[in-house]
């Protein structure tokens, strides 16, 4: 068996959460294998939402276990939270949830740090979410950070305070006292209160599952063109978010990783600063914005707001080994007469169809294609047969050009609104 790996192609928010749960079903296991709760996948069924922030998305499936992963960084208090919301709907999440001993804390001072190291950049900021994801993964790459497993470890009390003593060297006068004493009270509850979900060895668990026949799916948070080393850079989130974090942050080999299913919407989106060729700071935007109603599930924040772009998912079909695809949110452009297609870039005066180096310091003139709207109503859609053909069309389009077929298609946002491509 190998097990199959679902991600983000653009800036996230592409509706990962959404499809894991509709595959859910053919898998025994969904593993997180990066971020923290900066992500939010948000699930809609039986008329309800739910937004995940930590735990996998197919929580809600009873004969599915779900398991945190070493490369994710745990909040104990948002994770608290979380289960809290999802056992006041009948789950019992110690049931079906696992925790890697080896997923890293994000302490209190690290989201101090992370809101100090934010306001120090004044107008450079990144856009950073301030739950002290960044803080996190610095001290675990700096071979300070404390891991979950640790929890368990007599000692554990003393290297917390070791690691705070350390972020509070680093703060110095900035006004920390007040936030820290208000928020590890609430810290240290968390972590008893996580005492009741199993932690384990997650790269042994995993694939002992795999020999004796498991099925697994590993899922993603944020997306592609944010990822740590690929993605647009500063501007991007701290943790491998393509393919290859899948091995890093659950402990499967690479020959062990099966299909590659990559989540785009039929439009782009991205939060906070950095580079967006295809933005529309236009009323079109603020359509496309109003229609999707695109705003965070983590932060509120607007999502600014463009036309799809092509040689960015190109790159991201590429960097991920994409075998399928997923097109989400394609009944936000029902009522377009016509839609664009970014097809390629000119930078410095000539005409490119790959993303350049520093997409931050060029300046960026996207190429489009227009092609024709459908103009009517998906929502309601059961199967592609009856699509309008210009639907069909954009489909084809989209396939012709990444050169991956599109499996899935989601015409709303409810669990019922997913059709399956034959």
């Amino acid at each position: 068996m190998k097990v199959d790996v679902l991600l983000g192609l653009q800036w996230g928010d592409e509706g990962k959460g959404k499809i894991v749960d509709v595959v859910t079903p053919d898998y025994d296991i969904i593993a997180r294998f990066q971020g923290g709760p900066n992500a939010g996948h948000t699930l809609i069924f039986e008329g309800q939402k739910q937004v995940l922030h930590t735990i996998p998305s197919g929580i809600f499936r009873k004969n599915t276990m779900n398991v945190i992963g070493n490369g994710v960084v745990i909040d104990p208090v948002t994770l608290k939270a979380e289960i809290e919301k999802i056992e006041a709907r009948g789950v019992d999440v110690s049931k079906n949830l696992l925790i890697s001993r080896k997923a890293h804390l994000i302490l209190p001072t690290h989201k101090i740090l992370d809101k100090f190291s934010e306001e120090a950049k004044g107008k450079k900021k990144i856009g950073s979410t301030l739950k002290g994801i960044g803080p996190t993964y610095m001290d675990k790459t700096g071979r300070n950070g404390i891991r979950i497993g640790d929890t368990e470890h007599p000692k554990f009390k003393k290297k917390y305070k070791a690691l705070v003593d350390k972020h509070k060297g680093i703060l110095g006068d900035y006004k920390y006292k007040k936030l820290l004493k208000e928020s590890e009270e609430t810290w240290f509850e968390a972590i008893e209160y996580l005492k009741r979900i199993p932690l384990i060895d997650s790269e042994h668990y995993l694939n002992n599952a795999l020999q004796v026949g498991k099925k697994i799916l590993a899922e993603g948070a944020q997306g592609t063109m944010l990822d740590i080393d690929f993605g647009t850079y500063p501007f991007v989130t701290s943790s491998n978010t393509v393919t290859a974090g899948t091995c890093t942050g659950l402990g499967i080999a690479p020959n062990k990783v099966g299909e590659v299913i990559g989540i785009f919407k039929a439009y782009c989106t991205r939060v906070g600063s950095g580079p967006f060729p295809t933005e529309l700071d236009n009323k079109i935007g603020q359509k496309i914005r109003e229609i999707g109603h695109e705003y965070g599930a983590t932060t509120g924040r607007d999502r600014r707001c463009g036309w799809i772009d092509l040689p960015a998912l190109k790159y991201a079909c590429m960097i991920n080994g994409a075998t399928q695809l997923s097109m989400m949110k394609a009944d936000v452009l029902d009522t377009f007469e016509t839609i664009k297609v970014c097809t390629h870039y000119e930078v410095n005066g000539q005409k490119v169809d790959y993303l350049p180096y520093d997409i931050n310091d060029l300046e960026i003139i996207p190429v489009y294609k227009e092609v024709k709207g459908w103009n009517t109503s998906l929502s309601d859609l059961k199967d592609l047969s009856k699509a309008p053909q210009e639907f069909l069309d954009y489909i084809t389009y989209l396939e012709s050009e990444l050169n991956v077929p599109i499996t899935i298609v989601s015409v709303g946002p409810d669990r019922e609104q997913t059709i399956i491509k034959k």
